[in-house]
């Protein structure tokens, strides 16, 4: 698939199914989450911090698939943990999706991840 199909679709929507390898079970786990792209990079926000579940399994396994409205690819995750860019990311989702919408959906901010997608 063309890497400028991809990011012409998250350029045009607030949502994407990721897909990550379930720590537990192998199998494939698939969730809508929000994201922010910023040049070559996608930003995304564990609703529950370090305790989201598909934060947990990109520790274990960084492979993941994104798929914004049917254009599909398969990156690496990288975690981010540094308080000041984890704080830069949140920061990111509250300019796209507002500060009160990621107070209502977000309950910690202790770590967020990095996709290259290059």
């Amino acid at each position: 698939m063309k890497e400028s199909e991809l990011k012409s679709r998250l350029a045009r929507h607030r949502q994407i199914k990721l897909s990550v390898i379930g720590r537990k079970s192998g199998k494939t786990i698939s969730n809508p989450v929000w994201f922010v792209l910023e040049g070559e990079k996608l930003y995304l926000l564990p609703v529950q911090g370090s305790e989201t579940q598909w934060y947990r399994n990109v520790l274990q396994n960084p492979s993941i698939r994104i798929d914004a409205r049917g254009v599909e690819e398969g990156f690496r995750a990288m975690p981010i943990r540094e308080s000041k860019d984890v704080k830069s990311v949140v920061e990111k989702f509250r300019e796209k999706y507002g500060a009160k919408d990621v107070k209502k959906y977000y309950s910690k901010f202790d770590v967020a991840v990095v996709v290259q997608l290059t």
